[in-house]
């Protein structure tokens, strides 16, 4: 290989076929995450196409949902089927998804076809990563992952704007038109692009590979359909029964975590405020929940609301992706004691973002609602490199590999859980009647208001992990407790 350490020949690397074939794995990103954008752009459309405004929370909570559970599944299936295969398959699903969704009569048929969807994109996702452990050399795994975290962002960008676009030229099926021959495609040319021997054989890893967590993402399922099922037909008793049942189940789902070592999801500890861990955790949950509600209906209300056009909506939500992107870029190469201040001003960030949109979506002015969604995405780019880092660094050495994963994971379940209680907040305040001006008008009202604690509980947390990451920090500088690592002196 003609890379070295400390400099990537990518003129070599592309002669060789390998920088070629990383390309070729990477597209399962691009349209994962470009798909998974994109829907806040077309939904007035396809809202006003098939009817169903009730279930607009559901497009996300199952998307994510399939994601969570082909993610964890795809890393394990390499050890017993080979990564070609794998990834064939996992775009076929795609392209099926999506096809689903092209072709919906209903609502109902559209959220299997999101469903299907997520679940190959998912598997994309995670197998994207698995691909750059498996095929390519060591020593430029950081570049690889580095381009991983532009696609990101591009497709961040990218997604909105593509909604917006077709819905405007087409029609919001022809977007899913796109992802399906993008999916097909993708399947097609594995044949010839994933070709090397690591890719055709199976290559089962070190030891026995960790068995699958059944019954734990069962019950994840289970706990965020009960939640979504509660808003569809609002009835104060069925309603909150469901609900009681969904937080539950969500609280089992982690409490199974905790007790299959061998299979877990998440490092030990996981909610403790005593650790840096647990309090920077409950950040990324809190967070992640209560942010989605934008994503999902801002174009939505102002489209109804306001009349504003679907490309201006397009632009302030690509708008918070790259406020996101370049405030991670600005603020990486800040020095470690300054982590916890530095996720301090991004929590606050975000909840100042997220409370603003309670104003600024009734009131109708794009300036603000811009300068909202900079707030939160910008928040969101300064606060998680450092949070990640205090997140791994803090968990035990034997979970550290678990733990860099758990904050995507988390992110993602925060995700579909937000989704499934804007869906409730939105149909108790008017959605349920169906969509016009006089509903979206209350819902507007109430949505981002109604999370607002959550953002409440994300600074907090945010503070409580400042505090208590300083003290080992301190000890350092004064050159007390060397000999302790930096997890050992937080649980002392």
């Amino acid at each position: 290989m003609t890379a070295t350490d400390n400099k990537v020949d990518w003129r070599a690397l592309w002669a060789s076929g390998d920088l070629a074939r990383f390309c070729f794995v990477s597209l399962g990103i691009l349209l994962h995450a470009t798909n998974e954008t994109m829907i806040a752009t077309i939904m007035p459309a396809m809202v006003g196409d098939l009817a169903g405004v009730q279930f607009v929370g559901w497009s996300l909570a199952v998307y994510e949902l399939g994601a969570i559970v082909a993610g964890a599944a795809a890393g394990r299936m390499v050890s017993f089927v080979a990564l070609r295969t794998n990834m064939m398959v996992a775009a076929l699903l795609y392209a099926a998804g999506a096809l689903i969704c092209a072709a919906a009569p209903s609502m109902e048929v559209f959220l299997a076809g999101r469903l299907v969807e997520g679940l190959g994109g998912g598997a994309l996702v995670s197998l994207a990563f698995v691909s750059v452990e498996r095929l390519f050399p060591r020593n430029i795994w950081p570049q690889l992952f580095g381009i991983m975290s532009a696609i990101w962002g591009v497709a961040a960008f990218s997604g909105p704007m593509l909604g917006a676009i077709m819905v405007g030229l087409l029609s919001w099926r022809w977007a899913f038109g796109i992802f399906t021959l993008g999916g097909a495609v993708m399947a097609l040319a594995s044949f010839a692009v994933l070709s090397t021997p690591q890719a055709t054989r199976p290559q089962a890893s070190t030891g026995t590979a960790p068995s699958f967590p059944f019954f734990a993402l069962g019950c994840l399922a289970v706990s965020i359909v009960l939640i979504a099922a509660a808003g569809v037909d609002i009835a104060p008793l069925r309603s909150s029964l469901l609900i009681v049942l969904g937080l539950a189940g969500l609280a089992l789902f982690f409490r199974i975590d905790a007790l299959k070592p061998r299979s877990r999801l998440f490092p030990s500890r996981l909610f403790s405020w005593r650790s840096p861990l647990g309090s920077g955790m409950t950040m990324v949950a809190a967070f992640s929940i209560a942010t989605c509600t934008f994503s999902i209906y801002g174009p939505l209300l102002l489209t109804t609301l306001h009349g504003i056009p679907i490309l201006t909506t397009g632009y302030i939500i690509a708008a918070e992706s790259i406020a996101w992107s370049i405030l991670s870029i600005t603020v990486a190469n800040m020095r470690l004691e300054r982590d916890g201040p530095v996720i301090v001003v991004g929590a606050l960030m975000i909840a100042l973002g997220l409370a603003g949109f309670a104003y600024t979506i009734p009131a109708g002015s794009i300036p603000l609602i811009l300068l909202c969604a900079l707030l939160q995405g910008g928040g969101f780019g300064v606060a998680w490199p450092f949070l990640t880092r205090v997140v791994v660094a803090s968990a035990p050495k034997d979970e550290q590999t678990i733990a860099s994963a758990a904050v995507p994971t988390m992110q993602r379940i925060g995700y579909a859980v937000g989704a499934a209680l804007a869906g409730i907040v939105a149909n108790v305040s008017g959605f349920s009647e169906g969509l016009n001006r006089d509903a979206a008008a209350s819902v507007a009202g109430w949505l981002f208001l109604a999370f607002v604690p959550l953002g409440v509980i994300g600074c907090v947390a945010a503070l409580r992990l400042s505090s208590i990451t300083k003290r080992p920090a301190q000890r350092q500088i004064d050159g007390s407790d060397l000999a302790l690592d930096r997890h050992e002196t937080e649980s002392a």
